[in-house]
């Protein structure tokens, strides 16, 4: 089975999302360095996905959005149901995890870490970009 992602840009932003239209029931927010905002998401989405892929009916959403010389990742998803209260707290240790941040920058930042105009060719690759770093499978719900 295909996973589809939907991508909605802006000029100054980009959202990855399970489901449209996108919706956060739950979320947290950090600050990256500038680099390819479909492949960051993508890597932020796949880490929210394993650490929250037992919250029933969990759809991931990241929203990347130029912020200065950076990035404002806004990483969190829709929840059929209740939301936990630790879940925030979460997707914030998922964020701020140093080992996670690296990790994305490093992949994102491959191809001269370009911003969110520049990288719209990438969207027609996206199942690509995203098969080729999943490591485990996704549910669809």
């Amino acid at each position: 089975m295909t996973v589809r992602w939907h991508i909605t840009r802006t000029d100054s932003s980009l959202t990855l999302s399970r489901r449209l239209p996108a919706r956060t029931d739950v979320s947290a927010e950090t600050v990256l360095p500038a680099a390819d905002p479909l492949r960051l998401a993508h890597q932020i989405r796949q880490d929210l996905w394993r650490q929250l892929q037992r919250l029933r009916g969990f759809a991931p959403v990241v929203e990347i959005t130029a912020a200065g010389q950076g990035l404002r990742v806004r990483a969190g998803g829709q929840v059929a149901g209740r939301v936990p209260a630790n879940a925030a707290g979460l997707i914030a240790d998922v964020l701020e995890d140093p080992a996670n941040r690296a990790r994305w920058i490093r992949h994102a930042s491959r191809g001269q870490g370009r911003t969110l105009p520049d990288s719209r060719a990438d969207a027609k690759d996206s199942h690509r970009i995203a098969a080729k770093i999943d490591m485990k499978s996704e549910s669809a719900s």
